[in-house]
């Protein structure tokens, strides 16, 4: 049988509730703070219209997360240069991280949200898998580079939305400043791979 489209009303439903948790996220200055409950009067629907929809509070910004961050990810699975997979590796690898950090910072609140969710931590949840072997892949494409699998967690730690939020709060850097200086980082890993040995004490 063919798969039943979703009633129109619940499709409305969906969209509302994922806009009004957006602008919550966004407003607040403690993401752990909006409510089920606050998302459902924003979005002018009843409660349970949330949990049918996204189980608890956690599928429902993780669903927010994801609809937010899909056009990144098709971008890097079929999409043209500098993100997509006919691009250079060194000139990939930067890419991904810079759009990341955007991603980050325009949805640093969301992100916060989304990583509290998760006690605290990114590693648990699918999307982190997703963005460490791709970008891995990418790394390991260099020559000479070997296994990718710390660095590309190294470099995807300096992306974190918590490391984002303390460097724009607290230290009042730009979006243009972070992203300069995260290019600046990851352009030191890459071109210096061919001489980095390792060495043992003793």
């Amino acid at each position: 049988m063919p798969e039943r489209k979703p009633r129109a009303d619940a499709v409305r439903n969906r969209e509302a509730v994922l806009a009004a948790a957006d602008r919550l996220f966004a407003r607040s200055d403690s993401p752990q703070h909006v409510s089920m409950a606050d998302i459902a009067a924003e979005a002018g629907v009843g409660k349970g219209t949330l949990f049918r929809g996204f189980g608890d509070r956690t599928g429902l910004i993780l669903a927010l997360h994801e609809t937010r961050l899909e056009p990144i990810r098709r971008a890097v699975v079929d999409g043209p240069h500098p993100l997509g997979p006919g691009t250079p590796p060194a000139e990939r690898a930067p890419a991904l991280l810079d759009a990341l950090l955007c991603f980050k910072f325009d949805h640093r609140h969301l992100s916060l949200a989304l990583e509290e969710a998760g006690s605290g931590s990114p590693y648990g949840a699918g999307h982190y898998d997703w963005w460490h072997g791709t970008l891995r892949g990418v790394l390991e494409e260099l020559p000479g580079f070997g296994d990718g699998a710390f660095a590309a967690h190294a470099l995807l730690a300096a992306v974190r939305a918590d490391l984002v939020d303390h460097l724009v709060d607290r230290h009042g850097k730009s979006r243009e400043q972070l992203r300069a200086e995260l290019a600046a980082f990851t352009a030191k890993l890459l071109t210096g791979t061919h001489d980095v040995r390792t060495t043992h004490a003793g």
